[in-house]
């Protein structure tokens, strides 16, 4: 039997049919008419902002004066009917693993106190030159790993947000902002969207550029986008896209500004994944009754359980802790090193540990792990065409107890190996908190994912 959860009393049981998130995608409308603006809805943030913050504790950074300029100059541009561009006067936050010029980007890490400041990186400054307001930004865990920071889960603050990108999370569940960014290298997305009722997108590997960002594990780390909706995750990761490239030597992302019409998927393949046998069982039946929901609609379900190809592909995948952690520890020693350097001190345990371990590999060591994530690609590709998305969990149930950790993040192992695109919908409740699911599909169809997503949302929230 999966361990089980303590039960806590939320702050606000959570309904996935009003989550309390907010959106920009549909206000844009509202500033065209000129019956909102810019600078208005940036002000009802801030209200939010100084009413849960207090509690949630998501930010680690915050310049309101920078954000309401450029809300100011926003609303002009609506006025005049000259907005620069979908993101314009869109409230958006940072996570603390990326530089913002006027901010000091510290890694959630004593070590790095005070680091920076001087520069944008490259969302933060593509999001800027559309016209973006960007309010501050939020807590990571410790240089992107697994030992918490303050940040607590919106729903019940006894309770972890997940990491590592735990400020945004929480920011965009609180409904503070209508959207910001995140990263992942194992489940540092998903997990935490799923945790905080998020809509989110974990892009294809290298699909938005990560320069000037600080990751631990540059093969896998990939910059993503938490939001209020699918639509707004989606339109802002593209934009970013659209104006700063993906990483250099990948395309970026493909498809238009907008998803427009959701597509009802023919058939979905369910993906059980290593993380199936330790779900919680409340957690178990909720997705089944989820599952059960979907296939009354008329879209085709099939798993391992009816296709020999899915199977063997299944069994792939609990390879997965066999190659991941080593992988994770020669590619964080280096720059583990150097903050080492600065004093042991600084830096907790678990991290000083995972850097003595890279330093026991050896080269081949490494080549072994990456043989092994390319097995598993491999293995991906033979299961294509076998259905139109996969779908699975996020987590394996809401939000543990702060005092346990960020979460177990094997879910999200799955897409950060294949190199492939997901998105969290916060679909489902479980004990009166949020429960992602997980859709995924192979590199380069975000767009196409998107769209099924957007069917899936509409179908159980409507």
């Amino acid at each position: 039997m999966a361990a089980e959860t303590t039960p806590t009393a939320s702050v606000a049981s959570y309904n996935p049919k009003a989550p309390g998130l907010i959106t920009w995608h549909n206000a844009i409308p509202r500033f065209l008419d000129k019956s909102d603006t810019p600078r208005a809805y940036l002000e009802r943030c801030i209200e939010t902002i100084d009413d849960r913050e207090p509690t949630v504790k998501a930010f680690v950074s915050i310049d309101l004066e920078v954000a309401r300029k450029a809300a100011d100059k926003a609303t002009t541009r609506y006025k005049n009917n000259q907005p620069l561009s979908t993101v314009d006067g869109m409230p958006f936050v940072v996570k603390d693993l990326y530089e913002v010029k006027g901010m000091p980007t510290e890694l959630g890490s004593p070590a790095m106190r005070g680091y920076g400041g001087d520069k944008d990186c490259a969302h933060a400054r593509a999001l800027r030159e559309g016209g973006a307001a960007i309010i501050g930004k939020t807590v990571t865990t410790e240089f992107g790993s697994r030992d918490a920071g303050p940040t607590r889960n919106p729903f019940d603050i006894k309770r972890t947000p997940g990491g590592s990108s735990s400020g945004t999370s929480a920011a965009v569940g609180a409904g503070m902002v209508p959207a910001g960014s995140g990263s992942q290298v194992r489940g540092s997305i998903l997990r935490p969207a799923g945790y905080c009722g998020n809509f989110a997108i974990k892009p294809t590997f290298g699909a938005l550029n990560r320069l000037g960002g600080h990751s631990m594990s540059p093969s896998q780390s990939v910059l993503g986008v938490h939001g209020g909706s699918i639509e707004d995750v989606w339109g802002t990761a593209f934009y970013i896209s659209s104006t700063a490239g993906g990483d250099p030597g990948h395309p970026g992302l493909y498809g238009k500004n907008s998803l427009g019409a959701a597509k009802k998927p023919t058939r979905l393949v369910r993906l059980d994944t290593l993380g199936w046998q330790n779900t919680e069982n409340e957690t178990k039946e909720k997705y089944e009754e989820f599952i059960r929901s979907i296939s009354d609609k008329g879209v085709e379900i099939v798993s391992r359980r009816e296709d020999a190809a899915i199977e063997v592909f299944e069994q792939t995948l609990h390879t997965i802790p066999d190659f991941l952690g080593d992988m994770f520890c020669w590619e964080m020693q280096w720059p583990g090193k150097t903050q080492r350097d600065k004093g042991e001190h600084y830096i907790s345990e678990g991290i000083l540990e995972r850097i003595a371990h890279g330093e026991t590999m050896k080269i081949e060591d490494y080549r072994r792990c990456l043989d092994m994530r390319q097995t598993l690609r491999e293995s991906f590709d033979t299961i294509r065409g076998k259905g139109d998305a996969f779908i699975l969990l996020s987590a394996q149930g809401p939000a543990p107890l702060a005092s346990t950790g960020t979460g177990n993040p094997t879910f999200g192992d799955v897409t950060s190996c294949l190199g492939a695109p997901g998105y969290n919908l916060p679909l489902l409740e479980d004990r009166g908190m949020p429960m992602g699911i997980q859709i995924m599909g192979f590199p380069h169809q975000d767009f196409v994912l998107g769209k099924i997503g957007k069917w899936v949302s509409e179908e159980l929230l409507t």
